[in-house]
């Protein structure tokens, strides 16, 4: 559970409920993904959350949908099975430098923000802060990072994860996963 942090580099919000922002949020995606994405670097989704906890399964959620793309040159970690959390980022994220040499990580959680932007998804240069909207101090990660903001941020967090309605978490995962999917068909067609 990330939280919607002020960030000096490029942050881009995307609102779901606005019919067309998906194509936006796929054209950035793919802008950023090429700006980055040199001499064929494989491409790592991390998708990071517990399944355990309603408002902090956006990524596991998004890393199970994500499993059934058919794509070359792609890993995935964090999915409903097998979920990357807290107790195991560290570990995952060391396997990941050592297994996928100079990978292109892009970083996948939920995250708490201002009420007025529940629903809507961030799309950010550089690495992700997991654990910043429940005050847990774990390594960054990712060259760009993707969130999904579920909730509001205030006091008791840990509680807000509990309340958080999963209808905001599932319409966030499509909208991410069609996202990836429009992007890949670009980037197949390029």
């Amino acid at each position: 559970m990330s939280r919607e942090l002020g960030i000096e580099k490029k942050l881009y919000y995307f609102n779901t409920k606005d019919r067309y922002s998906v194509y936006d949020f796929s054209r950035t995606l793919h802008e950023l993904i090429q700006s980055k994405l040199y001499k064929n670097r494989q491409l790592v989704f991390l998708c990071i959350g517990s399944d355990r906890a309603t408002g902090d399964c956006l990524g596991p959620i998004v890393g199970y949908k994500l499993s059934k793309l058919k794509q070359h040159n792609i890993a995935l970690y964090g999915t409903l099975e097998q979920p990357v959390h807290a107790k195991n980022l560290s570990e995952t994220i060391s396997y990941i430098k050592t297994h996928h040499r100079n990978a292109f990580v892009i970083a996948i959680d939920a995250s708490l923000g201002k009420s007025g932007h529940i629903g809507y998804i961030t799309l950010g240069e550089g690495p992700l802060l997991p654990g910043a909207g429940v005050d847990k101090e774990l390594p960054p990660v990712g060259d760009i990072f993707i969130t999904g903001i579920v909730n509001f941020s205030g006091m008791l967090d840990h509680m807000l994860l509990q309340t958080t309605r999963l209808n905001i978490v599932m319409i966030l995962a499509d909208y991410i996963c069609s996202g990836i999917n429009y992007c890949f068909y670009k980037l197949g067609n390029k």
